[in-house]
């Protein structure tokens, strides 16, 4: 039923400024931006191996009762080096919610933080998704 990540959207208060972050973190510019690129209410960027989508909309069109806090569950989006990524994430004013964590022997490691924005991102080393990754021909 399930059959993969196709979204996930963070809010902004600033959808400018958070372009300019992820921009500047993911080291490209969104894909798309409605309603243009001057006045954005919603942007998206195209990531990683399978190209899966991150999305910033104006938190104006946040359902009604959205939480406003970081909370809730975290979505983890796979990095070759955790403690890299979380350094420079921090570098870049987010804030860690969760610290470098090892998970076992068996080479997991997972790290979040709040970017600037209220949202919480999650970074993890995970074997399986390289297995996987080498599975479908693409490691």
């Amino acid at each position: 039923m399930l059959r993969g990540l196709a979204t996930i959207s963070f809010w902004a208060d600033d959808v400018l400024a958070a372009r300019a972050w992820y921009s500047e973190l993911l080291g490209i510019p969104p894909y798309f931006e409605r309603p243009d690129a001057e006045t954005p209410a919603y942007i998206e960027f195209r990531l990683g191996d399978y190209q899966h989508e991150l999305g910033i909309i104006d938190r104006k069109y946040a359902p009604p009762g959205a939480a406003t806090a970081p909370g809730g569950a975290i979505a983890y989006w796979h990095v070759d080096d955790v403690a890299a990524t979380l350094e420079k994430l921090t570098a870049m004013g987010a804030k860690v919610y969760e610290p470098l964590t090892h998970r076992g022997d068996a080479g997991w490691i997972t790290a979040s933080v709040v970017d600037p924005f209220g949202n919480i991102l999650g970074i993890i080393y995970n074997p399986h998704y390289l297995q996987i990754l080498g599975a479908n021909g693409k490691a």
